[in-house]
């Protein structure tokens, strides 16, 4: 009886991510039933890593929402890359104590991986959440005001380049 249980509750699990290439075949990335369910067997074992339960429908559906409009995935990357993201937002749901929601550190997710990370899930992890991690394990609280968004610019120590800067030393360098 209690395989037959999980059985179903893997079964309804693909094909709610299944489901979600309704959505993302508009930005030209869709999952076959084999993706589908090697990033369900990586959630698992990202789960288990992080020594972490889910309850309901899971994260992944989020995370493949929240990411299928970037323009860092295409179909060649696209599994690859949904679970690289589960590992990173297992990971950091536990270094940051579950003090933030899944909505508030996907958001800050998403936004990251689209500006500072140009799509750079190792420089996503090892930089832009780590650094989010130490503050909201140091007792910072104004991610809760922006759901997750804008705030890695309060936090950021390395110093960006400046679009008008850049012009500015560019006319220098070619009318000298």
């Amino acid at each position: 009886m209690d395989k037959n249980w999980m059985i179903l509750l893997q079964q309804n699990q693909l094909t709610q991510v299944l489901k979600t290439n309704h959505t993302t075949e508009q930005y030209g990335l869709t999952l076959s039933r084999e993706d589908a369910a090697l990033i369900l067997e990586e959630k698992n074992h990202a789960l288990k890593q992080q020594q972490r339960v889910e309850f309901g429908s899971g994260i992944t559906e989020k995370i493949i929402f929240t990411f299928c409009d970037s323009g860092f995935i295409d179909q060649n990357n696209y599994s690859d890359t949904i679970i690289r993201l589960q590992e990173i937002f297992f990971l950091y749901k536990n270094e940051m104590n579950d003090e933030i929601s899944d909505d508030e550190l996907l958001h800050f997710m998403k936004e990251q991986f689209e500006s500072v990370c140009f799509g750079d899930p190792d420089y996503l992890e090892g930089t832009c959440l780590n650094l989010f991690a130490q503050a909201i394990r140091a007792g910072y609280r104004g991610y809760r005001h922006t759901q997750g968004y804008g705030e890695f610019e309060k936090l950021d120590e390395v110093p960006r380049w400046d679009y008008d800067l850049y012009l500015e030393t560019l006319k220098d360098l070619l009318w000298r």
